[in-house]
């Protein structure tokens, strides 16, 4: 029997939204609108009702109102609340670890830091203060007396990653313990990661560096990979396969898997202390034990140096790499990129 032409394109309309890539762009194109509260409202994520994931942000005031800032901290963590929820409750996305490609399972595994004394897990993410954490871990776990402690962090020894575990073992902690991640503005830790890396670190230099300069530059093969420009750093990112970057420019959905992991605290880089002493009264860590003070000599990312960065970076370049770091924009509510001529004149 012949399809009335209304339900043939309805079909064709439904089709078209349970394909995977359109649906994560869709999020992050309306999370990162000025008219997010609106599309939460009136679109497609009015009927999701927020899970619990986040504490309220604090006393209220004692006039009974909120402030500005209160207010607007909760809205970002319902609207973060909201999205994973959304996203993560597509049938096409992972329930937990064991329905993930075996290379996605690794990586993720790889990233999750246990404690077993304060049964928590922590997934590290470099570039949002993870060897701070990592500090932390190693003075619960007596292997250092304190976070303050002067020296190059060893990023492997004295912790324990879930990923050694054996597999009942990795399931119990993954169901019983306290699961936290920090996250920050996608942009600013790519950003920060190339100053970090190709300006400071000559294994970065030797390692990429060189390859980077000779792939995307002519007569580029005198270069020792300390001169890797911005615009070079994102072209190799878009030329590079997600799942075989390096860590420290691999989105955080990919190395941390939110819908496979069932996050309880997602804690913000930009609200980075506040966050973390949640985290630590939570998991009733010791009362010396602070989170590290930021070090006298890291320059860290500013607006203004973001801002600076990205006006000066041809704009196909951040358009075509934007779909790759979708989901870290729309899942943890970050804006995308002001690059229009207007602002980058100012």
């Amino acid at each position: 029997r012949a399809v009335p032409p209304g339900r043939s394109r309805a079909r064709s309309r439904a089709a078209a939204g349970a394909a995977l890539l359109p649906s994560m762009l869709m999020f992050g194109v309306i999370l990162a609108s000025s008219g997010l509260l609106l599309m939460i409202e009136r679109g497609i994520l009015a009927q999701v009702g927020p899970p619990p994931l986040h504490p309220p942000a604090g006393p209220s005031r004692r006039d009974g109102r909120d402030s500005p800032a209160e207010v607007e901290l909760e809205v970002l963590r319902d609207t973060r609340n909201r999205t994973i929820r959304a996203l993560c409750g597509q049938r096409s996305m992972p329930r937990s670890v064991w329905e993930l490609p075996p290379g996605q399972r690794r990586t993720v595994l790889r990233h999750l830091l246990v404690s077993d004394k304060y049964r928590f897990l922590y997934c590290y993410v470099p570039k949002v203060a993870c060897s701070n954490w990592k500090r932390i871990l190693k003075v619960l776990d007596g292997a250092l007396e304190s976070v303050d402690v002067q020296g190059k962090m060893d990023h492997k020894s004295d912790l324990v990653f879930l990923g050694n575990m054996k597999p009942e073992e990795i399931s119990y902690r993954l169901k019983h313990y306290y699961k936290f991640i920090f996250v920050r503005n996608p942009m600013e830790r790519l950003l920060s990661a190339y100053r970090n890396k190709f300006g400071e670190i000559k294994e970065y230099q030797q390692k990429y560096g060189v390859e980077i300069v000779r792939r995307y530059r002519k007569n580029g093969r005198n270069s020792a990979g300390d001169d890797v420009t911005f615009s070079e750093f994102l072209q190799y990112l878009l030329d590079e396969d997600v799942e075989r970057m390096n860590e420290h420019w691999m989105p955080i959905y990919n190395l941390c898997q939110p819908c496979a992991v069932r996050y309880d605290f997602i804690g913000s880089y930009e609200r980075l202390h506040a966050d973390a002493n949640h985290v630590l009264e939570h998991i009733q860590s010791p009362s010396f034990i602070r989170f590290p003070e930021r070090q006298a000599w890291y320059k860290p990312v500013t607006a203004e140096t973001l801002h600076y960065y990205l006006c000066n970076t041809q704009r196909r370049l951040i358009k075509e790499l934007l779909p790759k770091y979708i989901l870290d924009f729309s899942l943890f509510a970050y804006p995308l990129p002001n690059i229009t001529s207007e602002f980058c004149r100012q």
